[in-house]
């Protein structure tokens, strides 16, 4: 915006985005999508460009343990095994519900519930194998406790134990 001499308020009027939402975004308080960005940018004479490349992301040793247990199970999900799943999924979605505080991780196990009703099988394996913050957060009151074969959840902690 210094490069070019534009002010918020110029900005909006050529862009149609509304000024406290570039405010917001030039303070760090909210994200914009690569679309609006591009948008934006493209009102000053200039392109987004987005380099896409493999990050290993920094994990604490519970979101990676949590990460492998979800990710090895996921290897197990089919829509025919996630209706054998669901009485497990319900009571443990029920034990996480009495149990957990804060509004953040009561609208998590919700969108468990949201998931596993609708039997969105690639949703699931989004959740359970995603490093994104969102997901991350999800199996922390994650339902799938329980599941994955004991030989195998052994395997997994070994090998973060040789990693480690």
């Amino acid at each position: 915006m210094s490069d070019t001499g534009t002010t918020q308020m110029m900005l909006s009027r050529i862009s149609g985005v509304h000024q406290p939402s570039i405010s917001q975004f030039l303070s760090g308080k909210v994200d914009l999508s690569d679309d609006q960005l591009d948008r934006l940018l493209s009102c000053m004479g200039h392109r987004l460009e987005v380099v896409r490349r493999p990050v290993i992301p920094e994990l604490t040793h519970s979101e990676r343990r949590s990460w492998r247990l979800h990710r090895q199970l996921s290897t197990h999900l089919t829509r025919e095994r996630l209706h054998e799943w669901i009485p497990t999924l319900e009571r443990n979605l029920e034990r996480e519900r009495t149990s957990v505080r804060g509004q953040r991780h009561l609208t998590n196990v919700d969108r468990w519930q949201s998931l596993i009703d609708e039997r969105d099988v690639l949703g699931l394996r989004r959740v359970m194998t995603g490093l994104d913050r969102d997901s991350i957060e999800m199996r922390e009151v994650s339902p799938m406790g329980g599941l994955l074969p004991e030989s195998e959840r052994l395997e997994v902690l070994r090998d973060l134990r040789r990693a480690a």
